[in-house]
């Protein structure tokens, strides 16, 4: 530790090797420490002790201004970091932004297209489902057509075949008809034929009435 000799003899620091805050302390110190004049508010401090004690805060003075510089330096440094960095937190915050806009609008044309894609969706299934009943409509009235076709056909059909059938019959019939007329007539045959033939009676005589006139005899005599 280097030291200096002020005017008196006293020794004093070299500067910078004190704290210029405790050498402010020790002056407050001195002051409180000397006596005070009675009645006066006044107090008798050592002139040299005093002198010496400011020869020692200016001594320190050069240092402490270096100090305070470095101090304003380093706040002057510390400012443009924190500067440079909220630049950057707040650069990183409005790229992050517009990412989430972007983003937003992405997402905002994906439920755009999804919509529209569910529109066109429901659009091309209430078609379908309007061809759909239209073609079952068209089929029902076919198939309506075509039973009402073959109904009629069946029914002409059946009259036919009922015409046929009576008509096949009436000939059967009257085929055993002719049939059992032939037999009839065979069987009579026969029976004239078994059966001897009947005495035709005599005629009666005829009388003559008296008037010289024939008479011929009634039917009951």
């Amino acid at each position: 530790m280097s030291v200096e000799v002020a005017e008196g003899g006293s020794v004093l620091p070299s500067p910078g090797d004190i704290d210029i805050q405790q050498e402010l302390n020790k002056l407050e110190e001195i002051i409180l420490a000397s006596p005070r004049v009675p009645f006066s508010g006044r107090t008798l401090v050592d002139e040299d002790q005093l002198l010496d004690q400011l020869d020692a805060i200016r001594l320190n003075l050069p240092p402490a201004f270096r100090q305070a510089v470095q101090i304003l330096q380093q706040r002057s440094a510390l400012m443009v970091e924190a500067e440079r960095y909220a630049q950057d937190l707040i650069a990183a915050a409005e790229q992050h932004a517009a990412q989430m806009l972007d983003e937003l609008g992405i997402v905002r044309q994906a439920e755009h297209m999804a919509q529209q894609l569910k529109s066109q969706a429901q659009q091309d299934c209430d078609g379908l489902r309007t061809q759909v009943m239209g073609d079952i409509e068209q089929m029902q009235l076919q198939a309506q057509r075509e039973w009402e076709a073959l109904r009629q056909s069946a029914l002409a059909e059946q009259d036919t075949i009922q015409q046929e059938a009576d008509g096949y019959a009436d000939q059967v019939l009257s085929n055993v008809e002719q049939q059992l007329s032939q037999m009839l007539r065979i069987i009579q045959n026969g029976r004239s034929h078994l059966q001897p033939p009947k005495e035709s009676p005599s005629p009666a005589p005829t009388q003559r009435p008296r008037g010289g006139k024939s008479v011929a005899p009634s039917a009951g005599s």
